[in-house]
């Protein structure tokens, strides 16, 4: 269902916004938390947290726990929560919070070549403008002339990507078969991701956790706001515009989780970081504008 005229055509903007937000401080807080946990737990546990405060959601809103379409939620859930959760910390772990974990949002390229061959979306007229403006400004901030980080990173980096991107595409496809709630259809992916990052850690030889006051504050804010809230605002966004818009439209993170960086750590920006984060500004508020003006238009028609 898209919803283009009216007020509330800026609803998936605003949510947009919120999500940019957290996502982008996300980074800063991830690299902190992997100081107390290794990154299998970490990622179990931010997932586990997060599908308990959806559940408290569920409960507390008189909402249905009913199980819709458990084969294409259980798609989702592995290649959305459990497959870029796991592959999002990994990169973190190798490369850092910089360019390397940026390379995640190179998931816009390949959300919009899936949606092109498995949805058919077109992006037409000045959409492309839009569409290139912004994904140069994330070149600038990458600069893959100048990784200084291991090829496994990059590698990480960019199978997160296309994890994300995939999830992308069921999500959409889903819901243009039939109607799912989209509180429990988050849900559900979150607790079908969780169980194989549960095993995983059960499993896997790692250091145990450091459990601290401020370890969990940590852990809260991963879990409810950036992995419960997010990926729920995530769903809402791709329920009311195209897919590749949204891929595009969250390229506002990268620029954010750059912007909290430096300022926390001091460190000066560089020429092209600030060039690309300008650009997607722009390309985001081209995007912003071509909604505006098909919602007007569809408004007085």
């Amino acid at each position: 269902m898209m919803e283009n005229s009216g007020p509330q055509r800026w609803l998936p903007q605003l949510a947009l916004l919120v999500l940019s937000l957290i996502w982008g401080y996300t980074w800063v807080m991830a690299k902190e938390g992997l100081d107390f946990a290794p990154p299998v737990a970490f990622a179990a546990q931010r997932c586990v947290g997060g599908a308990l405060a959806l559940m408290l959601v569920l409960k507390l809103s008189g909402r249905s726990m009913r199980w819709v379409a458990p084969g294409a939620t259980l798609a989702i859930g592995l290649v959305q929560v459990a497959g870029f959760t796991l592959l999002q910390t990994w990169a973190l772990v190798e490369g850092g919070p910089g360019k390397t974990a940026v390379l995640i949002y190179t998931m816009p390229i390949w959300t919009l070549l899936l949606a092109w061959w498995i949805l058919g979306e077109r992006i037409r007229g000045i959409q492309w403008l839009a569409a290139v403006i912004t994904l140069t400004g994330l070149i600038l901030i990458i600069e893959p002339w100048d990784m200084q980080s291991s090829p496994l990173s990059k590698f990480l980096g960019l199978m997160a990507a296309v994890c994300w991107a995939v999830g992308t595409i069921l999500v959409k496809r889903l819901r243009a078969r039939q109607s799912v709630d989209l509180l429990a259809l988050t849900t559900w992916q979150m607790i079908v991701g969780s169980i194989p990052l549960v095993l995983l850690a059960w499993v896997v030889p790692e250091p145990a956790t450091q459990w601290s006051s401020h370890y969990l504050g940590i852990l809260v804010f991963m879990s409810v706001a950036s992995t419960a809230l997010c990926w729920w605002l995530w769903i809402y966004i791709l329920d009311r515009v195209p897919a590749w818009e949204a891929s595009l439209s969250v390229l506002g993170t990268p620029a954010i989780a750059i912007l909290s960086s430096r300022l926390l750590t001091g460190e000066s920006f560089k020429i092209p970081e600030v060039a690309g984060i300008l650009l997607i500004g722009a390309g985001l508020l081209l995007l912003a504008l071509i909604g505006w003006f098909v919602s007007r238009r569809m408004t007085q028609s």
